[in-house]
């Protein structure tokens, strides 16, 4: 097994190692909760991690981690009700269409 990366907190690190999962990438987290005793150890070291079970994966996994981490921001303007939304996402915050695609 080999650390791949930490993550902020308990919720991202579980998004990522499901992506890597679902990548064919096989990642677990570790330091699940450790949060807990974070005062008494050094706060960067109560971090969940992300580990790889396939030491051989780490440069494509790297790679898909790269992506996920530096999603394309947009602007655009919602087709169904005329709303802004801006950043990676793809479904308005507002009525929850989806972002149409230019032929």
């Amino acid at each position: 097994m080999k650390r791949l990366l930490q993550a902020p907190n308990l919720a991202i690190a579980t998004l990522w190692a499901d992506m890597l999962s679902g990548a064919g990438i096989a990642a677990s987290v570790q330091r699940a909760y450790a949060s807990g005793i974070a005062g008494q150890i050094p706060p960067d070291q109560a971090l969940p991690e992300i580990w790889l079970e396939d030491d051989d994966q780490q440069a494509r996994a790297e790679a898909l981690m790269q992506e996920l981490r530096n999603l394309p921001q947009r602007h655009w303007h919602c087709g169904a009700c005329g709303e802004s939304v801006e950043g990676p996402f793809e479904q308005c915050w507002n009525c929850g269409a989806l972002l149409v695609a230019n032929p």
